[in-house]
């Protein structure tokens, strides 16, 4: 492929989705690359994260939903999300120079172009994707930002095998908790959770009662609650939580994996006496609130890896027309860790 390519591919919605992802939802599009503002860079994409908030983006509901964290997507637009790639042209104010290594918002294409404010300057030549688009900032921050995780906390994080929790049970670990438990959807994830990320137990939705489960693996009780599902998950692990513990929700897969329809409500029936009794704190929370945990998580990052106490588990897909087989995999519940595209 040369430097300089006058066009490019995307990956546009061609209609709204209803209910699970038909991969007639989407186009792949050869589209011409604009020449760079004053202010502007083109970017090749080396690789892009697949989140499942995109299939709920696609739907048509998303058009009036309000407070959404990510714009919602109309026929005929171009999908985002994370992405790593190299400065191919930049603009003639621009202060960031060809070559130079970026990430950006603008995946699902293989060039983008970008105002440089919009870019952040990856400081490497081989940037390991999963520690610049995988979530463990985001566990990161939640865990030494949101609430913090004290020397012989029980922590249990609910679905421990995705792109969030596959990092906080091991995080957590490295930050003083002495026992981690996680949740996830099938025996066989629970296995790779105990095999490959250290989690002390795991329980599933196909195990039994979640209560009973939840109270068998942590039979002392909980002091940190990470939740990404919401439900019946969150309501047993607060009335298993111990006095003063501290929970932080980071997502609602109860809502966004609905069967028919991916949704902004995720309701819960939560017994509150046991947050006045046992003084809890639970909170809602986005890593987009603590921006300075990024260059944090990047050094203790790289400390971690240096000891080999942490692993960057991701599921990989190969060129763009791969991606929407890895949207389909990761809605389904198929997928462990962040989900990346490589081109």
């Amino acid at each position: 492929m040369s430097a300089n390519p006058s066009h490019t591919r995307e990956v546009k919605l061609v209609r709204h989705v209803r209910g699970e992802i038909d991969p007639g939802d989407f186009n792949v599009v050869e589209t011409p690359i604009p020449a760079p503002g004053p202010h502007e860079v083109v970017v090749r994409n080396s690789w892009f994260r697949v989140s499942i908030s995109t299939r709920l983006m696609a739907q048509e509901d998303a058009m009036a939903a309000e407070g959404i964290p990510f714009p919602p997507l109309k026929p005929g637009d171009t999908l985002a999300d994370g992405a790593i790639g190299e400065v191919v042209q930049a603009g003639s104010a621009c202060d960031i120079s060809v070559g130079s290594f970026v990430m950006h918002p603008l995946g699902w294409r293989e060039h983008a172009l970008l105002h440089e404010d919009d870019c952040r300057l990856i400081d490497c030549s081989e940037p390991d994707p999963a520690a610049y688009l995988g979530h463990g900032w985001t566990a990161y921050a939640a865990l030494t930002r949101a609430i913090k995780v004290k020397d012989g906390d029980t922590v249990f994080v609910t679905s421990g095998a995705g792109a969030i929790g596959s990092m906080a049970g091991q995080i957590a670990r490295l930050l003083g908790a002495t026992r981690v438990v996680g949740s996830t959807s099938s025996d066989r994830k629970a296995r790779w959770m105990q095999d490959a990320l250290g989690y002390d137990a795991v329980v599933t939705r196909e195990g039994g009662p979640m209560i009973e489960q939840l109270a068998d693996a942590a039979p002392d009780g909980i002091d940190v609650i990470v939740d990404m599902v919401g439900g019946e998950q969150l309501a047993a692990a607060v009335k298993l939580a111990r006095d003063g513990a501290r929970g932080v929700l980071l997502g609602a897969l109860t809502a966004e994996l609905n069967e028919d329809k991916a949704s902004l409500q995720a309701p819960v029936t939560l017994d509150t006496f046991h947050l006045i009794f046992k003084d809890m704190t639970l909170r809602g929370y986005s890593a987009d609130h603590s921006p300075e945990a990024f260059e944090c998580w990047l050094r203790d990052l790289k400390t971690w890896k240096r000891e080999g106490s942490i692993h960057l588990p991701s599921a990989t897909f190969k060129g763009i027309e791969s991606a929407i087989t890895a949207l389909q995999d990761a809605c389904a519940g198929r997928l462990t860790g962040v989900v990346l595209v490589e081109l």
